[in-house]
């Protein structure tokens, strides 16, 4: 990936409202591009869920372009329900990704709030006012956009071999 022109996905997977953001970067600049939530309703049946987040991400990968993806890392849940879910949400993520050939990254929760906001026991609220304050937003993004777009400004300083940054390929 160029460090002259980055432009990064960044994906919070949920099955009720999964964010997605996509930076770009030219040099030390970074600018949002897109971002947004795909919200769904308990109502629907679990597959349909599943379609629409799976489409949701199909169609921002086709608007916008983006060189490679970053997702949340999984990590540990004491409900193997909730694990099992987060988990199918991921990887039609992950899926929609890899059927338009978009490497995919991931990285744990506290790493990009470390890359962020430089504290990786960063609340919710100061990741979005910092994701805010790096993108020139007028506004602060939803709770789960902020959090994609915080995804794709980790990846884009891991691009840059900012310690504490390092990706995994998935």
């Amino acid at each position: 990936m160029s460090r002259a022109g980055t432009r990064i996905l960044g994906i919070d997977t949920s099955l009720r409202s999964t964010g997605v953001g996509v930076v770009d970067a030219q040099g030390n600049s970074l600018r949002a591009v897109d971002f947004g939530f795909l919200k769904t309703s308990p109502k629907w049946r679990h597959s349909e869920c599943l379609k629409t987040i799976a489409d949701g991400i199909r169609e921002m990968i086709a608007k916008t372009q983006p060189t490679a993806a970053a997702i949340e890392g999984a990590f540990f849940f004491r409900n193997a329900k909730t694990a099992m879910v987060l988990g199918e949400a991921r990887g039609v993520a992950i899926a929609a990704c890899a059927a338009a050939d978009l490497p995919v990254y991931e990285y744990a929760p506290r790493r990009v709030k470390q890359a962020v906001v430089g504290f990786g026991g960063a609340e919710k609220k100061q990741v979005a006012r910092m994701v805010m304050t790096l993108l020139g937003l007028d506004d602060e993004p939803q709770s789960d956009a902020a959090d994609a777009l915080a995804l794709a400004i980790c990846h884009i300083h891991s691009d840059r071999g900012i310690p504490g940054t390092e990706n995994e390929r998935i």
